[in-house]
């Protein structure tokens, strides 16, 4: 067994990369139990890269007031971060009357969770904003944009690194044994992990850990998210995002959205996850986009364009007697002592992550003073990149296979 941490999360994807990053900022020993063999190797690195505004998202709800908290301050955490981001705003266009009532509702909705700048249009302004786009009108929504998700969750991951946090790839949570005086015993595949806090920041397996720290109860449904990707030109072709008008409870429709990188998005098509092991093809997602008019969002698309596909599972917290979907959960219970909690942490997470980073780091100050840490630098110089070339997706000083000893 190790020196004993102060903290240590588990789950080293976005919102458990912020959070470790958000720690560094204190005194404090923490280490990061991630099972993939990369930060962001799964979920948040293969979300669509949408920095969501939070138009879409109940008032009053964890997610509606963490992704307009997150949209709002991302220019300077882009920049901080030195990762790749666009703020180009976004369209949900419509196309009949029903579509407009429900855009009306949007707009009403986005301006109650204090979305800025939100704007009903018609088609002259679409054409000035987005040529490509189809539609009569639409809700132009100017804080929505565009991001890397997997260079910003190396990003976080790296810049905890070089505040301090340990992170263990390749490694996964088993269990936990409360010790008598307090604190806990970690089981990972590596080996015993002795800490004071455990944070849960396990995404799809949130629920499952949730239940292993003393916290039951909990469901999540594991949704596949299904995308076509076109490269340039089609990305520079389409400036922003466009969406369709969703519908009041079911997920977001397929959309069209420009990548950071200058490729282009087509997606998603939602569906439960398959077994392990089974993949969708083009064919498909393509007909899964055809069911989903894509073709009308962008009625210009070159559709021979050199194309590929590719999936993500996504965690959605659900009710588990009527299956009705649920907000964000960021708790600490008196059941579980040292134990912050966080279950379904579906989209918008990505957007979501430094701020639900925060609120978890403000429920363990609430029951201890934390001690700034005076070396703390939140600055981070991401890796140059060549024309066509990826960044970098794990932050150096990752420790990859073998034991925490």
């Amino acid at each position: 067994m190790q020196q004993p941490y102060d903290v240590v999360v588990i789950g080293g994807g976005a919102v458990g990369s912020a959070i470790a990053r958000e720690l560094s900022r204190y005194r404090l020993r923490i280490a990061v139990v991630e099972r993939a063999h990369s930060a962001g190797g799964q979920a948040g690195g293969r979300a669509t890269g949408l920095l969501h505004a939070g138009v879409l998202y109940r008032p009053g709800t964890l997610k509606a007031v963490c992704a307009v908290e997150g949209s709002q301050e991302f220019d300077a955490v882009a920049a901080e971060l030195d990762v790749p981001f666009r703020r180009t705003g976004g369209l949900i266009v419509g196309f009949t009357d029903g579509d407009r009532k429900r855009l009306e509702q949007l707009l009403a909705q986005g301006r109650a969770n204090g979305v800025r700048g939100l704007e009903l249009i018609g088609r002259r302004r679409m054409d000035a904003l987005e040529p490509c786009a189809g539609g009569s009108f639409a809700l132009w929504c100017p804080a929505s944009g565009v991001l890397d998700p997997r260079a910003y969750t190396a990003a976080l991951a790296e810049n905890a690194v070089r505040n301090g946090v340990e992170y263990f790839l390749g490694c996964s949570f088993t269990g936990e044994t409360r010790l008598p005086g307090g604190g806990h015993v970690l089981h990972t595949t590596w080996g015993d992990l002795r800490t004071r806090w455990v944070v849960n920041s396990a995404g799809l397996n949130s629920a499952a850990v949730s239940g292993q720290l003393g916290i039951p109860g909990y469901a999540i449904q594991p949704v596949e998210d299904e995308y076509i990707a076109l490269e340039q030109p089609a990305g520079r072709a389409v400036r922003m995002p466009v969406c369709p008008v969703p519908g009041p409870d079911g997920p977001c429709p397929p959309c069209a959205a420009p990548t950071a990188d200058g490729g282009l998005l087509l997606g998603p098509v939602s569906r439960p996850a398959p077994p392990p092991g089974s993949a969708p093809s083009a064919q498909d997602i393509l007909g899964g986009l055809a069911a989903g008019r894509v073709s009308h969002l962008l009625p210009q698309l070159d559709r021979a364009q050199p194309l590929r596909s590719f999936a993500g599972v996504q965690p959605h917290r659900v009710d588990p007697a009527t299956g009705a979907a649920g907000d964000f959960v960021l708790e600490l219970r008196d059941e579980a002592p040292g134990v912050v909690n966080l279950v379904g942490i579906g989209p918008p997470g990505l957007t979501s992550a430094l701020p639900l980073a925060r609120r978890a780091v403000s429920l363990i100050q609430f029951q201890e003073p934390l001690s700034p840490n005076p070396d703390f630098d939140p600055r981070r110089r991401g890796a140059r990149r060549f024309s066509g070339a990826g960044g970098r997706t794990a932050a150096p000083g990752l420790k990859r296979g073998g034991s925490p000893a």
